[in-house]
């Protein structure tokens, strides 16, 4: 399964890339949501896990171009420090799947991580 990163923050992204290596998932990470959108279509992710607050193209920006703009149906992933309810309501409401707050717990983004990759295959008819 490929995992695309949105992150600018670049030991956060790099602690996110391990995290997810150890279950041999397939990592692709990039510096904010314009990088993303640009590794969308070759890369071709099972999961996109975004930052909100990021240079040029924000997580909030990123989510509507894929859902909106692109009709793509792959779960995304919110990962943020910005936790204030109104920012996560508007991350659902523009077609975000989940929503974890940074710091994270290991256990619980793997788990919220599986469980996002399962919904996928499901849409898939794996």
């Amino acid at each position: 399964m490929k995992i695309l990163i949105a992150e600018d923050d670049p030991i956060m992204l790099e602690t996110i890339k391990e995290q997810l290596k150890k279950d041999d998932y397939v990592v692709l990470g990039t510096n904010d949501g314009r990088e993303a959108l640009q590794a969308l279509d070759n890369f071709q992710p099972d999961l996109i896990i975004t930052d909100i607050l990021m240079p040029y193209t924000s997580g909030l920006e990123l989510i509507g171009i894929i859902r909106s703009e692109r009709g793509e149906k792959v779960p995304i992933l919110v990962l943020s420090a910005l936790d204030e309810e109104n920012t996560v309501l508007e991350a659902f409401s523009m077609g975000a799947n989940d929503f974890l707050s940074k710091p994270f717990n290991p256990a619980e983004f793997n788990i919220r991580i599986k469980r996002l990759l399962t919904i996928a295959k499901k849409a898939k008819g794996n």
